[in-house]
């Protein structure tokens, strides 16, 4: 079965705590767009993190 793609909203932060993380900034769900919730880490392109600010905010296709 094919899985579809999904536009959701990421921001780039910096977690208080990066014990078990690779790197110092990292990709979450913005609040209120369930099931997704802002406690996930998302894997994406390392130019989300390295080339825009802390806080920048993206749509990306998830699946």
């Amino acid at each position: 079965m094919k899985q579809e793609y999904e536009h959701i909203i990421v921001e780039s932060y910096k977690p208080k705590n990066t014990s078990g993380l690779h790197g110092e900034i990292h990709i979450r769900p913005i609040k209120g767009q369930n099931p997704y919730n802002d406690n996930m880490h998302v894997r994406c392109s390392k130019v989300l993190t390295d080339d825009y600010p802390i806080g920048t905010k993206f749509r990306i296709k998830q699946k």
